[in-house]
Order: structure tokens, then sequence, then C-alpha cells
């Protein structure tokens, strides 16, 4: 099975040189851009099976640089936002956009090996794979009937990306906050977040949940 692709882009050599290292080690093929525009130009050229993304960077800034990925229909594969300097709004403006996860710098190495591997696994859709379908029926996705899963998937799809996410995201966490019976911990790590930004999410898309003995594992 060949190896997962990985771009990093980030303006700083030595997060570059040592993300590339890790990765690089645990069996990823890792390709390198300081900035946007060779992050631009690696992305006209193919699609990687993953993107770590820094925020701050001096031409184009990463969530910038995601949104115009957005606009051209480029964002198809998952991006992980990186940031020494984010805040939580930004962290969250990054996932409305398209982002999969947010690390802040410095970013811990199983914290990080967990995120890359987790979005990778995410961002991998076998064709035989089933999505549950209105009604609880299932419907299997290949290359000829993804319009069969367009139509029967219960969300409001001609409405504007941004929107339709908020949909989507009331929807995932009103899931798993019944799955899970409102335990925020269980709930933070299934989506991948820190538990902060869970709580502002939760707040943002109006999910009702009882802080009552929501941390207990």
């Amino acid at each position: 099975m060949a190896a997962k692709e990985i771009l990093v882009v980030d303006d700083e050599v030595g997060i570059r040189e040592l993300l590339s290292e890790i990765l690089f080690d645990e069996g990823y093929r890792v390709h390198l851009a300081e900035n946007a525009i060779q992050a631009r130009d690696f992305r006209n050229r193919q699609v990687p099976d993953l993107v770590l993304l820094d925020i701050w960077m001096p031409d184009t800034d990463g969530v910038s640089l995601l949104k115009e990925w957005v606009r051209q229909n480029l964002l198809t594969m998952p991006v992980i936002m990186m940031s020494g300097h984010g805040t939580i709004e930004t962290a969250l403006e990054a996932t409305r956009i398209g982002a999969v996860d947010f690390l802040e710098k410095p970013i811990a190495l199983q914290k990080l090996l967990d995120a890359v591997a987790k979005a990778i696994r995410g961002g991998e859709m076998p064709n035989n794979c089933q999505i549950p379908a209105s009604g609880g029926r299932m419907v299997k996705l290949g290359k000829t009937n993804v319009w069969e899963v367009v139509e029967k998937f219960p969300l409001p799809l001609d409405l504007p990306l941004r929107e339709a996410r908020d949909h989507f995201d009331s929807l995932y966490f009103n899931y798993h906050m019944h799955k899970e019976n409102g335990n925020i911990t269980r709930v933070a790590q299934n989506a991948g977040l820190e538990r902060t930004h869970l709580y502002r999410k939760l707040k943002q898309l109006d999910v009702k949940f009882v802080k009552k003995g929501l941390d207990e594992s």
C-alpha cells in the first residue's frame, strides 16, 4: 500500500523540518511549502492525503488560503490548521470554513500523530462505503451513484456552504451528545476537539446540554 502523502505549509523552517522528520519516521511521504504560493503550486499539481497548514504566514495567511481552496473547489483533502498565536475564534472560523482540526503550537508529539491519523482516516472513502440515508436506510457510495447520496442524505444541500455546514455540525454534535449521554469529555474525544473549543461550538450551534456530571469519564 502506497504511503500517505502530507503537505506541510509553514513559514518557519524549524517547524517544517521537525514535522517532516516526525511524519517521515511514521511512514508518511512529506512535502514542504514555506508559503501560500508554494502550497498553491503543489495543490494545483496533485492532491495530498492531508495538509498541515499554518495560520500566520507573511504573504497569505492560512485561513485565507483555506477560503481560496473552498472557492475554487480545491478543498478535496483534509486540512489541519496550526498556530502558536491562534484564538478559539480563529480555530472555530477555520473549522467552519472546512478545516478538520486545529493544533496549537508547540504541538505535543502524540497529539500530532493522533490528529494526523484521524484526519487521514476520515478523508478515506472506500468505493463500497455506506452512508446512513433518511429513514434509517443505507446508500452505497460508489463512483456511479454519488447523486443518489446527495438526493437522500437528510441535509439542506442547496444552501450556501457555510449554512449547510452549520446544519451538518448541529446534526453531528446532537448525535454525539445523545450517543454519549451528554458526556463532554467523550464527545470532545470523538470529535477531536479540546473541551473549551467544544463548549464554544455547542453554544454557537445552540446544542442543548446539561453541565451537571458531564465531565465524568
